[in-house]
Formats: structure tokens, C-alpha cells, sequence
């Protein structure tokens, strides 16, 4: 077993929600003002981001396993079918570009990605390294979607906070190691706690774990 598994699978944060807690926390987000959907798994969850974004809008995807294992990272930047700008930013120069990147990268049209954790009271917590995908995600961008796995449902804020310290950071400095050959970090974190404007941003909730 490699380290990356050892850590996936042990802890408390692996398990799917109960349908219970799921139509919980579904019921929280849409009384904080987010769209919230419960799917049944990530083949679901792949055709309903392909309704929810028109053909030709720009799109920001984070660097979300969901999003890659359930392959609507693929989907929207790779498919030819979008204005992706993930592609687009990874073809810049960091340094000359460092601008229009950040331009790019903040006020997307859609930005689709996963979470760290949701709270059965509604609240959605997401982590960073670079901090440079959360300004889209907490209003930069005009639509959000995020696709998030049953084993993310959390009971409250404390917990959300201890699953992203013990359960998903481990997992991302795996791969962070074994990608770009450099630690991960939490530098920054997002809590959305509401959405001021109603409508904005639609959570899809799946009855399976996916991603970590």
C-alpha cells in the first residue's frame, strides 16, 4: 500500500453521508441562499455540469481529484467545447503575464471545482496553497459550481476545519510531492457561509465518495 492510500484510508473522513445527512445539508445550503442538488454519483454529477454551463462560456476549473477522477475536468478544458481558461493560464508566462493571469483567473464566467468539506448547517470550506482559485469562488466568478463527494459531509465548521487539517492535506502534499516535487499547504482558506446572491452558485451534492 502506497502512502497515498495508507492515508485515504483511514479517519473518519472517508465514509459517505447517510441520505440523511445529505438532505440536511442540502436543505442548509438552499436556506443560506445556494442551489443545492442531490445526485446519485459522478457520472450524474458530469451530466448535469454539461446542462448547468452553456457551450462557449469561459470557464475556470480548480485543481480539484474530483473534478479529474469524475472526468469533467476533461469535459470543460479539454474538450474543445468551452473558453477554458485553466489551458490558457498554464500557457502564460508566470512572471511576464502575472497580471492578466490574475485578471483571468478571479472573474471567470463560471467556476466549477470541489470543496474540502460542507456542513450539515450549510456552510462550504475551501483550501489553498496559492490562494489564486478562491477569489472566483467566494463572487469573482458569475456562476459556481461545485461538485462535492457524500464522504465531505460534515456536522459543523470545527469539524470541517480538522477534516481539511487531518484528512485533506495529507492526501494533497502526496500529490503535490509527487506532481510538482513540492510540499502542500493550507495558506489560505475560504468559508462561505451564504450566498448574498441567490442563485449565483449550485452545490451538487453526490450520494457516493469521490475524490478526497
Amino acid at each position: 500500500m502506497n502512502d497515498f492510500q495508507a492515508i485515504a484510508d483511514r479517519g473518519e473522513f472517508t465514509d459517505p453521508a447517510s441520505p440523511e445527512r445529505l438532505e440536511r445539508a442540502a436543505a442548509a445550503l438552499r436556506a443560506n441562499g445556494f442551489g443545492a442538488e442531490i445526485l446519485d454519483d459522478a457520472k450524474a454529477a458530469r451530466a448535469r455540469v454539461g446542462e448547468l454551463i452553456p457551450e462557449g462560456a469561459g470557464v475556470l476549473t480548480g485543481a480539484s481529484e474530483t473534478l479529474r477522477l469524475s472526468g469533467i475536468d476533461d469535459d470543460l478544458n479539454a474538450s474543445g467545447r468551452y473558453d477554458a481558461v485553466r489551458p490558457r493560464v498554464l500557457a502564460m508566462d508566470r512572471v511576464t503575464d502575472a497580471d492578466e493571469i490574475r485578471r483571468l483567473v478571479a472573474v471567470p464566467e463560471f467556476v466549477v471545482n470541489s470543496v474540502a468539506a460542507v456542513t450539515e448547517t450549510g456552510s462550504l470550506v475551501l483550501a489553498s496553497g496559492s490562494g489564486s482559485q478562491l477569489p472566483a469562488n467566494a463572487g469573482g466568478a458569475g456562476h459556481a459550481v461545485w461538485v462535492v463527494g457524500a464522504q465531505k459531509v460534515v456536522p459543523d465548521l470545527s469539524t470541517a476545519l480538522r477534516r481539511v487539517e487531518e484528512h485533506a492535506l495529507p492526501l494533497e502534499d502526496v500529490r503535490a510531492r509527487a506532481v510538482y516535487g513540492v510540499p502542500s499547504a493550507v495558506n489560505r482558506l475560504l468559508v462561505l457561509n451564504a450566498d448574498p446572491r441567490p442563485g449565483r452558485g449550485t452545490v451538487l451534492l453526490l450520494r457516493e465518495a469521490v475524490g478526497y
